[in-house]
């Protein structure tokens, strides 16, 4: 296993291949959300062009090598180590580059440590008979960190708890501008981002954006607290159903057409039957569902689109996508987003026409004169799919980020919430070989910012599919090891959410946090959702508060 950083990361000592494995270690080993990101921010600012560009590519998942993939590791692997002895120490670990990188035994003599560059140039020239020859090579000279940061660099899986959000607001902060800036131009650049660096540090012009259909960073909502209802206005917001899907950008212009999830990542190719069927020029912000015949289904029918880069046509027909529009951003060419909320919802209404057969439609306001009636309807919303109230200002323009006030949230079930996994553990009889025992936490204040606190413990709840997929994210996201218990990474930017059930709330000396659930189980999983969007330990407090437990 890799030590843990425990020296002062110093990015300008030795080969710059060494110092972009020094970095992935650093991050790796570094928990703290800023503290990542002063890593990133001094990575960036010391390292020359065009290896700080490639990166920020392998952070941001905009690396591809077509010859370097597992299967040719793995037979190298067998070349120098015996096949059983590779196996049994992978099912172990749990990780191929981990074990590869500790049990490759190099060859005497090799000592030519490449550069970044020229690892990212090579893979991309050579021809698939000369790639396995220089990967050997490389692992000979390289040292184990240097192996597992090639590896990690080849296969496009990082985790080392960077998301490419992250990885984009370290370029922000070193240049001193809005992350939103970033997120517009972000498509229409390309590796080693020389003219992205060069403008951040003053040195040439703003980068055109050359994408067609662009991301725009989304407008995100509070959740409304009990005293906020005393300073509303009823006659000043307008509301919505709060459906349970994941939120999308639908972007068209010109010849392409994309669809985005809320954090910026282009998801296109698993929604061929959105992207097929976008017949407009603009932006629209709504949230993506699976509707048979006018009836939306439960988030577990649309788990099964997510996370795919392609799809089949018997699950195309099987669950349907669809978007419940609620928010329109550009319409050919015009820029709708400085515009009050009223006036962009009239321009949704009067350009999303009913269509039979589309996947559009439009998500109904919900008519109401005071908070006690909308609090009625809230608990009783007509579909089981609606998972509370979305409120929404009449004149708030469309900004990027969470500001109170504008926007809030009001979700129907107090006894749901979103926790964040930070330990698994093996399980037992059919599941000994699965980790399949959850300790999930949320978030509260720390000395150096959000803050992780456990809260509850599970092992039910999920599917054998859905334990499969659970199990595969904690082998490869794994960053200590205690004895049978894995600690699985866990930052704002970085991990696995639950929507967790549970029956109330007690308080708990053995919990960090003071408090413990009664009888948890994962309700659902939550790929689609940032762990920093998680809930935070107030609202278990005041969950506890209002139902007396």
């Amino acid at each position: 296993m890799r030590q843990s950083w425990t020296k002062e990361w110093q990015p300008n000592e030795g080969p710059r291949m060494n110092r972009f494995a020094a970095l992935l270690e650093a991050l790796t080993f570094q928990p703290s959300r800023n503290g990542k990101i002063r890593l990133l921010t001094k990575y960036l600012g010391d390292t020359p062009d065009p290896d700080r560009g490639y990166a920020l590519a392998a952070l941001t998942g905009g690396l591809s090598f077509k010859h370097a993939k597992p299967a040719l590791l793995r037979q190298l692997v067998h070349e120098r180590v015996d096949p059983v002895l590779y196996d049994l120490s992978y099912d172990y670990v749990g990780d191929m580059a981990e074990t590869l990188s500790l049990i490759w035994p190099p060859r005497a003599g090799a000592n030519q440590v490449p550069d970044l560059e020229e690892v990212v140039t090579r893979l991309n020239t050579l021809g698939k008979s000369e790639v396995p020859h220089q990967l050997a090579r490389w692992l000979d000279a390289l040292d184990p960190s240097g192996r597992w940061a090639l590896i990690k660099l080849m296969t496009g899986g990082l985790r080392i708890g960077v998301s490419a959000r992250l990885a984009k607001t370290a370029v922000a902060q070193l240049g001193g501008i809005e992350l939103s800036e970033i997120e517009e131009l972000w498509h229409g650049l390309t590796p080693p981002y020389e003219n992205l660096f060069a403008w951040i540090e003053g040195r040439a012009a703003k980068p055109e954006n050359a994408a067609e259909a662009p991301f725009h960073p989304v407008m995100l909502a509070q959740p409304i607290e009990e005293s906020d209802f005393e300073k509303l206005d009823p006659n000043d917001y307008r509301a919505e159903w709060k459906w349970d899907g994941i939120r999308v950008q639908a972007v068209s212009e010109g010849t392409t057409k994309r669809l985005y999830s809320r954090t910026g990542d282009d998801i296109s190719g698993a929604f061929p039957d959105i992207i097929d069927f976008m017949p407009f020029e603009g932006a629209i912000d709504g949230e993506l569902l699976i509707v048979r015949e006018g009836i939306t289904a439960p988030f577990s029918d649309l788990q099964k689109r997510l996370n795919r880069k392609t799809v089949s046509a018997k699950l195309l027909k099987d669950a349907p996508a669809a978007i419940r529009a609620y928010d329109v951003l550009k319409w050919e060419g015009e820029d709708l987003r400085p515009l009050p909320f009223d006036e962009r919802r009239r321009r949704l209404e009067d350009r999303l026409a009913p269509q039979a057969g589309a996947p559009f439609d439009l998500s109904p306001l919900v008519t109401f004169e005071t908070w006690n009636e909308l609090a009625d309807l809230r608990v009783n919303p007509p579909l089981s799919t609606v998972e509370g109230l979305m409120l929404k200002h009449k004149d708030s323009p469309y900004t990027p980020g969470r500001s109170k006030g504008p926007w809030f949230k009001w979700k129907r079930d107090p006894f749901l919430i979103d926790a964040v996994l930070m330990y698994a553990q093996r399980g037992h009889g059919k599941r000994s070989s699965f980790y399949s025992d959850y300790t999930f936490g949320v978030w509260t204040s720390g000395e150096d910012g959000p803050l992780l606190v456990p809260v509850g413990k599970s092992y039910f709840g999920f599917t054998d599919e859905e334990l499969k997929e659970i199990d595969k994210f904690v082998r490869n996201n794994t960053i200590n090891r205690f004895g049978p218990v894995c600690e699985v990474t866990h930052t704002q930017d970085t991990g696995l959410v639950f929507e967790v059930a549970f029956e109330g709330l007690n308080r708990s000396t053995r919990h960090k946090s003071g408090l413990a659930m009664r009888f948890p189980r994962i309700h659902r999983l939550r790929w689609d959702k940032p762990p920093g969007e998680a809930d935070e330990l107030g609202t278990l407090e005041r969950m506890m508060s209002d139902t007396g437990t």
